[in-house]
């Protein structure tokens, strides 16, 4: 039996554990705590931080000294992560693994390959954005083991946040990393519901006081590597308030780094104006220095910080760059940006892409945070059209929402997530709806992992829960059967396996349909998602679909033994999907004959 539900941020540049102690807690009087992380935060210095930077440092045999990064429960840990690793990786960049979440829910490289740093010498050795994952995951697991020995980790329950709008590929990817780092009894919940369920457990009760039935709640979510937005509705089931999350939004590959980013290419700038000349691995180094100092000067501590940028030559301290930025600087940078005040009308610029491009992260190639919120807004306009208790607006142009919720370490400064509010609010006007209130949130750093371990409780019966499924429909690619016809490829098209909102536990009736299945060697699928078609049920097919009705999502992958049969031999199968009490889409093939059922992989081996 456990004794606390554990609440656990895998962040892109940090991360966070909070708990909640079952024995002290009960309906919505919780007893809450986020844990102190020990790491070494310099060479032979440790000190516990309620945050675990997000890094992991891949030193020179010869760099450290013996013991340098040791840790109350290893005294020879065969990574450096934390903040030394965030530390010595300003200063050597190319030996540090940074943004590794980002990675993992990228399908264009091999997650589980070692890519990263991307930019590494060949004489490092590099890691996997999966291995460096598992690092950070079970640093947090000793952690906790060795500040709670009576209660072991593996015998809690533990909630593991995700972006709502990760793939299944990328959210299995991620439960199979907690899996490898000793997350026995785990469970997936989104990151903006996450940041909800702590507003609702710090306000002890009082929420029902400040939402009513027919409030939509907009969640916005801007951190160190992702925007996620997402809706939630209040509604009223058998006299009481409830919650159901109704839309999530893209991934969208935009946050704290694009902006240190430009930052350091803002005082890059700077520093050319003087007939200073900086090369690829000083701008590293300089995104990183500008990292730190964004913090400082957007929470108001400074009004400015010195920047050392340093040399590659002999000269280490004489060649090195000294400059600073401002905090007019970053006010201007990322306000007019990656805020500006933009129309509701606005949609997120596109550019053809060169045919040739850098190994790299597929970021948004519009940074204005703004523009993407629009079209979000612009895209869900009927998403609670059909809910009890919801009125349809007329002639509206993108969904009022009514409430505000920000979370996310960028929206910590209050310049940005005022700028954000005024321009949500001008929207508002223009469409002649009534101002949305801003409900005040937890601590941004921690929100995500306490409203995670207060939904562990709730899981148990002990408090609030949001409803809503699966975030997406999705759908399988389905190839005519047709005779060739020069320079003209079969049409496709989409077969729903699973529905919209399918909740965890559940099974999708499996389609009618069946697919032709090559057993005995690999096969892909090609696999879509919508957001937008809520009532497709399981087996209904889409002959054509408009550009923003479907998305396509990294290829589904299935091999089913041959047993017996001839390599290569097509089984008629039906699709099933089904999701796992984890939180993790799960596809089987059923054949026409026969009780076996074969595991759909989704797209995780590259």
């Amino acid at each position: 039996m456990s004794q606390y539900t554990l609440g656990v941020d895998l962040g892109t540049t940090h991360c966070a554990l909070s708990y909640v102690d079952l024995d002290l807690s009960e309906g919505e009087e919780v007893a809450q705590h986020v844990l102190a992380i020990p790491q070494a935060v310099a060479p032979g210095e440790v000190e516990a931080k309620p945050l675990l930077p997000s890094f992991l440092y891949l030193p020179h045999p010869q760099e450290l000294e013996p013991g340098a990064a040791a840790l109350p429960w290893n005294p020879t840990p065969a990574h450096v992560v934390g903040q030394i690793a965030r530390s010595l990786g300003a200063k050597t960049p190319i030996r540090l693994v940074s943004s590794a979440k980002s990675w993992l829910c990228h399908p264009g490289v091999d997650r589980k390959g070692p890519i990263l740093p991307t930019d590494a010498p060949e004489e490092v050795q590099r890691m996997s954005p999966f291995a460096a994952s598992v690092q950070y995951l079970a640093h947090l697991r000793e952690a906790w083991d060795a500040k709670h020995p009576e209660a072991p980790f593996a015998e809690q329950e533990v909630v593991l946040t995700v972006p709502a709008s990760f793939d299944p590929a990328a959210r299995e990817l991620t439960a199979e990393a907690a899996k490898a780092a000793g997350y026995a009894k785990l469970t997936l919940l989104e990151e903006p519901q996450a940041a909800l369920y702590a507003w609702i457990q710090q306000t002890d009760g009082a929420w029902r006081e400040q939402v009513e039935v027919g409030d939509v709640i907009l969640v916005v979510d801007v951190g160190g590597g992702t925007s996620d937005f997402s809706l939630i509705a209040v509604l009223e089931e058998e006299g009481a308030l409830q919650l159901r999350r109704v839309a999530v939004g893209e991934h969208i590959l935009l946050g704290g780094d694009n902006m240190d980013l430009a930052l350091a290419y803002t005082v890059k700038a700077k520093l050319e104006g003087q007939g200073k000349k900086l090369d690829a691995w000083q701008l590293r180094a300089l995104t990183h220095g500008c990292r730190q100092a964004k913090e400082a000067l957007l929470a108001g501590e400074k009004e400015s910080v010195p920047l050392v940028v340093p040399s590659r030559g002999r000269k280490l301290i004489g060649g090195s760059l000294r400059t600073e930025l401002t905090v007019d600087e970053v006010r201007a940078v990322l306000l007019d940006g990656f805020f500006p005040e933009v129309e509701v009308t606005a949609k997120p610029a596109s550019r053809a892409r060169g045919a040739l491009t850098q190994l790299g992260l597929p970021y948004a190639q519009d940074a204005a945070v703004t523009r993407h919120l629009a079209a979000f807004l612009a895209k869900q306009v009927d998403a609670v059209a059909d809910l009890p208790g919801f009125e349809a607006k007329e002639g509206a142009r993108f969904l009022h929402p009514t409430a505000i919720l920000f979370n996310g370490g960028v929206l910590k400064a209050p310049a940005i997530a005022e700028r954000v509010e005024g321009v949500i609010q001008q929207w508002l006007e223009s469409d002649g709806a009534p101002a949305a209130r801003v409900l005040e949130g937890a601590d941004l750093d921690r929100a995500v992992a306490r409203g995670a371990a207060y939904y562990g409780y709730a899981r148990q019966g002990g408090g609030v829960r949001i409803r809503g499924g699966m975030a997406q429909a999705f759908y399988v690619g389905v190839e005519a059967a047709m005779p060739a016809v020069p320079g003209m490829e079969p049409p496709i098209q989409a077969l729903c396996v699973a529905p919209f909102g399918l909740e965890e536990g559940a099974a999708a009736e499996a389609p009618p349909q069946e697919l032709g299945l090559v057993v005995g060697e690999p096969v892909r699928f090609r696999f879509f998602g919508s957001s937008v078609r809520r009532d497709d049920p399981s087996g209904h097919v889409l002959e054509r679909w408009g550009e923003d009705e479907l998305v396509e999502l990294g290829q589904i992958e299935a091999e089913l033994p041959a047993e017996g049969a001839t390599p290569g031999e097509v089984v008629p199968v039906r699709l099933r999907a089904r999701v796992s009490e984890l939180g993790t889409l799960v596809l089987e093939a059923l054949p026409r004959a026969g009780e076996h059922v074969w595991k759909v992989e989704l797209n995780v081996r590259e």
